[in-house]
């Protein structure tokens, strides 16, 4: 059976995600041993930690966008949120421009199989007990998009396309190698035919030789079947040769936002400035790499002001006490930096 294109677009100019002031709170309450230790004044209170504050995001159709920044920072949860594996505190997930919270049934389901997600490990997000046929084909056949019939037939192209011979469909996941194994979580992805993929760190545990395989598989079947991407990685390298677009976020914010070739050339962000310099070169001599001081503050008491000005070098008063806003620096940029706006501190 053939695999057709199935990323669908918006309408005309319309993103087709969009998130506004997305925000992922997760609380833990005060324990009975802790209630009763507060009658005698111990002053035991509810841990809160903001993985993720006021995040503003925009995919268009189509569009490869890559989300970087160090371990903690909240890309993760953003994704978590997306795929509904985890619901979100506060803030609007908006789909071909309609909310969420406002979608018939019908329509949410539409979003759940537009929106898949493929993971870091590609051992521990494949069932071991499951064949390869039916970790593929069981989504597509619960959801009606192919009869039981025909999913052997329709779990075999899928195969194909990502590069596995069909031969291997009833095998099981440890009979595959590492980046077997991923592609067999790529081919489950497609099989309910979404327009959004969100790849989570989806080449991290791979070998080298075998990360430029996957991102090169990535960009084949979007041209291919049309579809838009939301790339999540730690490595920049691997963001400046997929993405058309990077955001920064620290401490679970977008610190900037710009085009992939406008921000490698011009970061506008210190944390982006900082990061971006640490990025091997092919230059003759010696190269010296200083690494961004001091540590990624806890979540659980962020610092007042800019996320970053504890370990910013621009840092000013100002920073220490103003949040500053994300906006827009020049068209199709945007930044949270109070030095943008040429205030003193």
């Amino acid at each position: 059976m053939s695999i057709e294109p199935f990323g669908q677009t918006a309408a005309a100019g319309a993103p087709l995600l969009e998130l506004r002031g997305l925000t992922k709170t997760f609380s833990k309450p005060v324990s009975l041993g802790g209630r009763i230790a507060n009658i005698f004044g111990a002053g035991q209170v509810a841990v809160q930690v903001r993985a993720a504050s006021d995040v503003d995001l925009s995919v268009a159709p189509g569009e490869v966008v890559g989300i970087v920044g160090e371990s903690g920072c909240g890309k993760s949860t953003v994704a978590r949120m997306l795929a509904g594996i985890s619901a979100p505190s506060g803030g609007q997930v908006r789909w071909r421009g309609r909310a969420l919270a406002e979608m018939s049934p019908e329509a949410r389901r539409e979003f759940a199989l537009g929106v898949q997600m493929i993971f870091q490990d590609p051992f521990a997000s494949l069932n071991p007990r499951m064949r390869v046929a039916d970790i593929i084909g069981e989504a597509a056949v619960v959801h009606g998009i192919v009869p039981r019939a025909q999913m052997r037939a329709y779990v075999t192209g899928l195969m194909e396309k990502v590069g596995l011979s069909g031969a291997y469909i009833d095998r099981f996941p440890h009979q595959f190698s590492g980046g077997q194994r991923q592609r067999i979580g790529i081919a489950r992805a497609l099989a309910v035919k979404p327009s959004l993929i969100i790849c989570d760190e989806a080449v991290a545990a791979l070998d080298v030789s075998i990360q430029a395989q996957v991102l090169n598989l990535f960009m084949d079947l979007r041209d291919e079947l049309g579809l838009t991407y939301l790339f999540i990685s730690h490595n920049l390298g691997v963001v400046e040769h997929v993405s058309d677009r990077v955001v920064i976020m620290y401490l679970g914010r977008v610190v900037e936002s710009a085009p992939t070739a406008a921000l490698f050339e011009a970061p506008n962000h210190p944390y982006t400035q900082l990061l971006l310099a640490q990025l091997p070169v092919l230059e003759a001599g010696a190269q010296e790499y200083a690494p961004i001081q001091g540590e990624l503050p806890s979540p659980l008491a962020p610092p007042p002001g800019c996320p970053f000005n504890p370990r910013c070098p621009l840092a000013t008063d100002r920073c220490r006490g103003e949040l500053p806003v994300l906006r827009e620096i020049a068209p199709g940029r945007l930044s949270a930096c109070h030095l943008n706006e040429g205030v003193p501190g």
